[in-house]
């Protein structure tokens, strides 16, 4: 930079730098060096700032019983109507701040830390899910409530009421009534659903106890912890037949009576290789996919030549269905597909 210097002084900085190719900006910093950094530099005290003395005298105020819970604001306020002034509002927040004492005095409710819920089914009738929904009537603000028990592997309906209001007693004896008609052994069952108080009253905790159903919760305000009921939901309210309304109690039961009628036996469902939740719930789904694959063998053996990927194959029926599955799992997926 020596050499740049002095033929700078000669013919100039831009033309040095050009003949020695060396960037300006470089012989630039090299003659004029930046400073310190901001934090070693030590600023001069302003000569508006309060001195140590009225610094005290400020926190000595805030500190005392009488503003020791008040906001600054407040106690400026309070000092003025005294005709006394000891510092801005602002003042008083940086005062507290160097003393680290900006922070929330006032006890503060802690929410508890919930576990992510991961259940998993190989089988029908080890994992149900429970939820509820609102169904709009035409009287205004009438409203009936739908609960349904799904069973996450085959997707099948395993339970379903409609009451004009939800309460504990009536999930009971959906409960009871559901596992009436399933085949399901003492303590094989977990019964995953959300926080509302129709699942969570006494009366129905006692019930799973006595019934030896395992209880898994939702996380609150986490609807994905719940996804198949809402999926289920979404099916239900977005079928073509759903009328949106309905004009009484009675003519509501009679549609969801028909609908998951036509659900469990009929829908075919992209989750379970495009069966019906019934078939797989009921161990029909290996014959009836061999049966699929016969009849694209068939198909394949009369044209092959219309089947440019080569034989066709059906979609199998996942081995195992997870609500949150852990992170190794949903890669090894990804990978497979």
């Amino acid at each position: 930079m020596t050499v740049v210097a002095e033929l700078a002084d000669k013919v100039g900085a831009q033309r040095s730098c050009q003949a020695l190719l060396v960037p300006r900006a470089s012989y630039y910093r090299w003659r004029s060096p930046p400073g310190p950094p901001a934090e070693a530099r030590v600023r001069a005290p302003s000569p508006r700032a309060l001195s140590s003395d009225e610094r005290r005298a400020v926190l000595d105020a805030l500190h005392s019983d009488r503003f020791v819970d008040r906001s600054p604001a407040h106690v400026v306020a309070e000092l003025l109507g005294q005709g006394t002034w000891l510092s801005s509002e602002r003042t008083m927040y940086r005062i507290l701040a160097a003393q680290g004492e900006t922070k929330e005095r006032r006890r503060q409710r802690t929410h508890p830390t919930y576990v992510k819920p991961q259940l998993v089914a190989t089988a029908p009738n080890q994992v149900w899910t429970w939820d509820i929904t609102k169904i709009r009537s035409l009287e205004r603000s009438v409203w009936f409530h739908l609960f349904v028990l799904l069973d996450i592997f085959s997707r099948v309906v395993t339970g379903w009421t409609l009451t004009r209001r939800p309460s504990a007693a009536v999930a009971s004896h959906l409960l009871q009534e559901t596992l009436l008609k399933h085949p399901v052994d003492p303590g094989t069952l977990t019964v995953h659903n959300d926080r509302g108080t129709e699942f969570v009253a006494d009366d129905v905790t006692k019930l799973f106890e006595a019934l030896d159903v395992t209880r898994s919760f939702s996380r609150p305000r986490t609807s994905n912890d719940n996804a198949y009921s809402e999926s289920q939901f979404k099916t239900t309210k977005y079928h073509p037949d759903y009328p949106g309304a309905f004009a009484g109690f009675e003519d509501a039961w009679a549609y969801f009576d028909r609908f998951f009628e036509w659900y469990n036996t009929e829908h075919r469902h992209s989750g379970i290789a495009w069966l019906t939740p019934e078939e797989v719930h009921t161990d029909q789904a290996t014959a009836v996919l061999a049966r699929h694959q016969a009849t694209k063998d068939v198909a394949y053996t009369a044209n092959p030549n219309r089947f440019v990927n080569g034989p066709p194959r059906v979609q199998p029926l996942p081995k195992e269905v997870w609500i949150n599955a852990p992170v190794e799992i949903d890669k090894a997926e990804d990978k497979s597909h």
